[in-house]
């Protein structure tokens, strides 16, 4: 099975080094030095990696046969291919491969049925199911522990617990500016949000 562990980005420096776009929970297996990895387009491979390192928390990567910022330029936006055993697990038993999250059913803890996964995003602080519901519109689940309660893979199922207005707009809790000074004013605080971890897909 091939699976798509990266996008080239911009070119780094004048000695052929990339920005990648990484695109897998095992860049130190899938974009290791010696890595053969297929493109697309096709036309662009295969890229075999030379060197690997972290430059400012973004992987850089240079390609044998590629030695200059023109070459580098030329790969931008290419996508890297890596081939992968169907029955391979993440060592993670909380980490899933796309593949595996395809397709699954999103229901609620009581069993309701909210849609199909089709799509996974990858953004840099979460990752996102992308849900067809039953009548053809499309929902954004975050792919964080507070929503995302259970992964069944047996059942081929995800059970999600969703926040009031995530699923149905009209359940949505809306407060103004105003309750929240009111608020502020009685405690004498004022609270923040917290951020969530997104769990690796």
């Amino acid at each position: 099975m091939q699976l798509v562990v990266a996008r080239i980005g911009r070119a780094h420096g004048i000695k052929g080094e990339v920005t990648v776009e990484v695109r897998t929970d095992e860049p130190e297996l899938r974009l290791g030095p010696g890595a053969v990895l297929a493109t697309e387009p096709a036309s662009t491979g295969p890229l075999t990696i030379e060197t690997g390192r972290v430059h400012s928390g973004r992987l850089l990567l240079r390609f044998e046969g590629v030695r200059d910022r023109t070459a580098a330029e030329a790969l931008r936006n290419t996508l890297l291919i890596a081939e992968v055993d169907p029955a391979e697990l993440p060592e993670d038993p909380e980490e899933f491969y796309d593949h595996q999250l395809m397709d699954l059913d999103v229901v609620l803890a009581d069993g309701t049925e909210i849609g199909r996964i089709t799509e996974i995003t990858h953004l840099p602080s979460q990752d996102l199911f992308i849900v067809e519901r039953p009548d053809g519109t499309e929902v954004m689940i975050p792919f964080v522990e507070e929503i995302v309660a259970e992964i069944d893979l047996e059942e081929q199922r995800a059970v999600i617990t969703p926040p009031p207005g995530l699923i149905d707009e009209s359940q949505a809790i809306v407060v103004s500016t105003r309750d929240e000074e009111a608020d502020s004013v009685e405690d004498g605080s004022s609270q923040a949000g917290s951020g969530e971890a997104g769990k690796d897909a």
